[in-house]
């Protein structure tokens, strides 16, 4: 018995001490409690999320490890092409081959990504040592001489951890500035780069805070400790080694000493809505835990008293639903609990924000700041004023130079051989200074955008006549007053803005524009008041350069509009034109008869419609129908069963508004295995996870996609309620509310719920602020398995505003939740 209780013991203690030194797990990625190093996993080094990876005590620290061939690298520069991931077992390592250049993205498309006259292989290789790592890098060959001095290896340090601590380099030491500081240096090439902070052989991050701190040790090149955000306000702190003359094997090798804290743990996480729940809504807060964490406490939900103080409510054992991405999940139910208040869930240490029971949760401050800021924020080609702040002036008033045939745009747009107007390259076309709505951080406008939330925002007026009146908007003088009632409602000024601009464009350029941009790199990346980024005068090539008159001056700085023939987008602006005919009726009836007229003409029009397009026709049909009642749209309908059939996620939501006027009962019973095809899906996928919803792992995170599908659901429901309950359209408005995966329990709405995201990705980013009601991405995955939502203004990939959907999508389900539950 003893013999046995010894081996036990032995193999416990084995276990314990592999456990504690970094192995090479099945997802191929190095792994021991508390420290992972992803090697090449992610494919997104523009936006900090590439190469080799460092996640220390439960927090992504570093990432995009990899030669390049800058300092100080920012969004449109070389990157190399990656090999596939190998492994070696009896070596502990991973080694990726990778090399320079990438001729997928030379200059091509609409990567405006040069790369030098140089070609080089190399291999980066990680090796686990313990409860340490090396990198080493290996090259096939010496580097050209002219390049020595130019191709480094660099480790990126997520900055908002940093920022403040100290820093240890050889005998040298400082802190890591929140701003950067100068000076400056010109390399051998006249170009301004930073200066380094310090140089030496070893460095120390945050010997302050120890679950920050790691040496890195260079046995080769000198490291360099660099600030990336001279040039680019989004860029990173940079440890770098330049690739020394003449090197080849172990050109770099660094060695990285990480504190790890002992047999480290997760820390406990409950997920809830920050906004609350109604009394007649399902209410289960999601715990997760550590993969390892094999003691379960008991988790309790609290009241807060009126007279102060707090009473237990429900206190017990959460039950568990199993493992997702790398955590394990629980689930606490407390759907009976229907007392009107203010409630907390406690487990451990951790108590989640105050969150509302009652009738009236929806009732204020959940959809209506998307109504009252974020949408008049957007508005283009109008003065925004808020009492005493104005968040932009009149802006981009010399709206727009016909674009340069077959050009190709750094943000995506195309322009082909021809114009497809009557105006040649960088005339000046009329009519489209008026209307629409800045897309995302980047102020332009996009007809698909504009169009789809013009279409969402007509759909919530009619669904949930949302009578709300709390700004002045003056199409005459252009201005907008947020909080100055005119006596109009608010969303149909929204709508009636969109459709400006879209039948701007339609009307002056005789077909859809593709989207209005700016034209230079420099007007791209531009972050402030959006009025500075032309200046207002339409361009007159009579003009010198410097020379201006009242309305016109010689700059090329007017934004350009590109157009195109793409029957998606065409489909999706049938779709909002039909929609803002409906209600814009009895409120700008001449607006109302323009929209229903192009909305009929464009449809009309002979264009491709079948394949990846069928289903774009399908749902302008279906909005015509539900405009115009016309037979037509619904013979159209009827003909293309095969292919509703066959895109139910696509369409399925939009035939169940029309399903039962269609009047076909073999065309109606056709569909119905579709139907049930697409509800058993659905619920497929809404089980692959705690939060109820189809999560889709990408780059960016999944929330916008999520809004979508539960508006979408909504209509399913509605008409369909005996197939299609509520439960994903509630799901999907508690995980953009805080009920989603990841250390970071904010609200993904700006300014809604008690803690949301307060530093956005949006038109204000720089000055590490958000704009109430805008709803961003939210949490995306490190791959393969890592949640992460930080709070950094530059991530577009997890923080973004944008139009279209995201902000509109999250204020339909919260009005559609507030109809459903008060039924």
């Amino acid at each position: 018995m003893r013999k046995l209780f010894i081996l036990a013991l032995l193999i416990a203690v084995t276990f314990s001490l592999s456990a504690q030194k970094l192995v090479i797990n099945d997802d191929e990625y190095f792994e021991m409690p508390g420290l992972n190093v992803m090697v090449f996993y992610d494919i997104y080094p523009e936006g900090h999320q590439g190469a080799i990876g460092i996640i220390q005590n439960g927090t992504r620290i570093a990432t995009n490890g990899d030669i390049r061939l800058e300092p100080t690298p920012g969004q449109w520069q070389p990157i190399p092409v990656t090999g596939e991931r190998q492994i070696f077992p009896e070596n502990n390592e991973i080694r990726v081959t990778c090399s320079y250049p990438d001729e997928s993205r030379n200059g091509k498309g609409f990567n405006p990504i040069y790369y030098p006259d140089l070609e080089f292989s190399y291999d980066v290789r990680v090796f686990g040592e313990g409860k340490n790592f090396r990198i080493v890098v290996d090259l096939k060959e010496p580097l050209p001489e002219e390049w020595i001095g130019k191709v480094g290896f660099n480790l990126e340090l997520f900055p908002g951890l940093y920022f403040g601590k100290s820093w240890y380099m050889d005998n040298q030491a400082g802190i890591f500035p929140v701003q950067a500081n100068g000076p400056m240096q010109q390399d051998s090439d006249g170009a301004w780069q930073a200066y380094p902070l310090a140089t030496g052989k070893k460095l120390t991050l945050a010997p302050d805070e120890k679950e920050l701190t790691m040496v890195i040790t260079s046995e080769q090149a000198d490291l360099q400790l660099l600030d990336g955000r001279f040039y680019h306000n989004n860029g990173w702190f940079v440890v770098r080694s330049e690739v020394p003359s003449g090197a080849t094997k172990n050109a770099i090798e660094w060695l990285f000493e990480p504190y790890v804290v002992e047999d480290f743990k997760h820390k406990p996480v409950v997920h809830v809505s920050q906004v609350g729940y109604h009394i007649n809504q399902p209410k289960i807060a999601s715990l997760e835990l550590d993969k390892n964490d094999a003691s379960i406490d008991e988790i309790s939900l609290i009241r807060m008293s009126e007279n102060g103080g707090f009473e237990n409510v429900k206190s017990g054992t959460p039950e568990k639903w199993g493992k997702y991405l790398r955590f394990n999940y629980y689930q606490f139910d407390f759907s009976e609990v229907k007392k009107p208040g203010m409630y907390q869930v406690m487990y451990g240490d951790f108590k989640t924000e105050p969150f509302k029971i009652g009738a009236d949760v929806y009732d204020r401050h959940v959809w209506q700041p998307t109504l009252e800021y974020f949408l008049p924020v957007q508005m283009c080609h109008m003065r925004i004023n808020e009492g005493y702040r104005v968040w932009h002036d009149h802006c981009h008033m010399d709206d727009a130079l016909m674009a340069p045939v077959d050009t190709n745009h750094f943000d995506g747009y195309l322009q082909g051989s021809s114009t497809l107007t009557d105006y040649e390259p960088m005339d000046q076309v009329p009519g489209l200074n008026t209307g629409g709505w800045h897309d995302a951080g980047d102020y332009d406008l996009r007809v698909e955008s504009q169009s789809g939330t013009v279409w969402t925002l007509a759909l919530a007026y009619e669904e949930f006549d949302v009578d709300w009146d709390q700004t002045s908007v003056d199409q005459q003088s252009r201005i907008v007053e947020i909080h100055r009632p005119d006596g109009k409602p608010d969303i149909l000024q929204q709508v009636e803005h969109g459709v400006l601009s879209i039948l701007g464009g339609y009307h002056n350029l005789g077909r859809l524009y593709r989207g209005i941009i700016c034209n230079d790199l420099r007007q791209y990346v531009m972050l402030g008041d959006a009025t500075a980024m032309t200046d207002g005068l339409k361009y007159n090539p009579e003009l010198d350069e410097n020379e201006r008159t009242g309305t016109e001056s010689g700059k090329t700085d007017d934004r350009w509009v590109f157009t195109e023939e793409h029957p998606g987008h065409e489909y999706t602006a049938i779709q909002g034109l039909a929609a803002a005919a409906r209600v814009l009726k009895g409120y700008n009836d001449d607006l109302a008869q323009q929209c229903l007229q192009a909305a009929v003409d464009l449809y009309d029009e002979d264009r491709e419609s079948s394949g990846r397009w069928a289903t774009s026709r399908i749902n302008a049909a279906v909005e015509l129908f539900v405009t115009t009642g016309d037979a037509k749209y619904k013979n159209d309908l009827l003909a293309m069963e095969e292919q509703i059939a066959g895109n139910m996620n696509s369409v399925g939501y939009m035939v169940a508004r029309v399903f039962n006027n269609l009047g076909e009962t073999k065309f109606r019973e056709k569909l119905m295995p579709a139907f049930h095809k697409l509800q058993a899906d659905l619920n497929e996928k809404q089980n692959e996870n705690p939060f109820g919803v189809p999560y889709n792992i990408r780059v960016w995170g999944d929330g916008w996609g999520i809004q979508r599908l539960g508006m979408q659901h909504y209509f399913l429901h509605k008409n369909m309620p005996q197939m299609f309950n509520n439960s994903l359209l509630l799901n999907a408005l508690n995980f953009v509310l805080g009920n989603h995966p990841g250390e970071n329990t904010s609200s993904f709405a700006s300014g809604v719920g008690s803690k949301s995201l307060l530093v956005a990705y949006g038109v204000n980013r720089a000055d590490w602020s958000f704009i109430p009601g805008g709803v961003a991405s939210g949490t995306g995955i490190i791959r393969p398995d890592f949640p992460e939502l930080k709070e950094w203004p530059y991530f577009w990939q997890q923080t973004e505003y944008v139009m279209g959907g995201g902000a509109t999508h999250f204020m339909f389900m919260a009005l559609a939740a507030h109809k459903l539950l008060n039924e």
